[in-house]
């Protein structure tokens, strides 16, 4: 079965509609770029998985693990193994890291009807993932990406996504504002999570990225719906040929 399915999606935001009829289906183990350019859609299909409010699903569904995801308030999704890595994280002033990631942690078991985990062990657990990505644990101890660099803030939530063990990581955008090192090392992070149970939706606008993460399948969106899909091969064509091409076939 097919763990993410986006069938005929209409979204509009206000009076205008962005997406026009969308289809995408992911499959456990796979990674799937989305490229685009501004203004495709991109980051909105990723916002409408996740339950971002502010947007009308007018027709279509999407199915996760077989269930109806827009019936699902956003906890819900993320409960059921659906995570976000923002393109700009939010700074929380006053709340540790290790504090945040402590409770929503236990949020999501709670909400799967598991037991919750006391400080020592979840300490223990963290310890032992942040050394998996090679994150030190003084990032742990600052408010919520306070003061964080941009690569700081990703490999923040490159710890997230380890720590909760989703089937369904997006990630938009997360090569903004990334230099070449920070970069890599993102990148690294987020190969280390690669598995067969588990899919990951990359958007990007470049090329660059799918040099470190490489896509089973590249997509390309342009006015609200998918015009192209194919191997990896096909991200190098657009960086050599542009998006000017698929004005057209939108």
């Amino acid at each position: 079965m097919s763990l993410l399915e986006v069938k005929n999606l209409h979204v509009r935001v206000e009076e205008r509609e962005i997406l026009h009829g969308l289809d995408l289906t992911v499959n456990p183990g796979e990674v799937h770029a989305i490229m685009g350019p501004n203004g495709s859609g991109k980051s909105t299909l990723s916002h409408v998985i996740a339950g971002k409010p502010g947007y009308e699903v007018t027709d279509g569904e999407i199915l996760f693990k077989g269930e109806n995801l827009l019936e699902m308030a956003p906890d819900e999704r993320a409960a059921k193994g659906v995570f976000l890595a923002f393109q700009y994280p939010v700074e929380i002033p006053g709340v540790t890291s290790m504090n945040f990631l402590h409770t929503a942690y236990n949020a999501q078991r709670k909400a799967r009807g598991e037991g919750e985990l006391m400080a020592p062990n979840f300490l223990k657990k963290v310890r032992e993932v942040a050394k998996s990505l090679n994150i030190p644990l003084d990032m742990l101890k600052r408010g919520v990406n306070v003061g964080f660099s941009g690569g700081e803030k990703k490999r923040n939530e490159i710890l997230q996504m380890a720590l909760f063990e989703p089937a369904l990581c997006i990630l938009d955008e997360m090569d903004s504002g990334l230099d070449i090192d920070a970069l890599r090392l993102a990148a690294d992070g987020v190969n280390a999570l690669r598995s067969p149970d588990r899919a990951m939706v990359v958007i990007t606008h470049y090329q660059r990225l799918l040099n470190y993460i490489i896509p089973d399948v590249v997509h390309v969106m342009s006015k609200g719906r998918v015009v192209k899909s194919g191997g990896k091969e096909l991200a190098l064509e657009l960086e050599e040929s542009g998006y000017a091409q698929f004005e057209d076939a939108a």
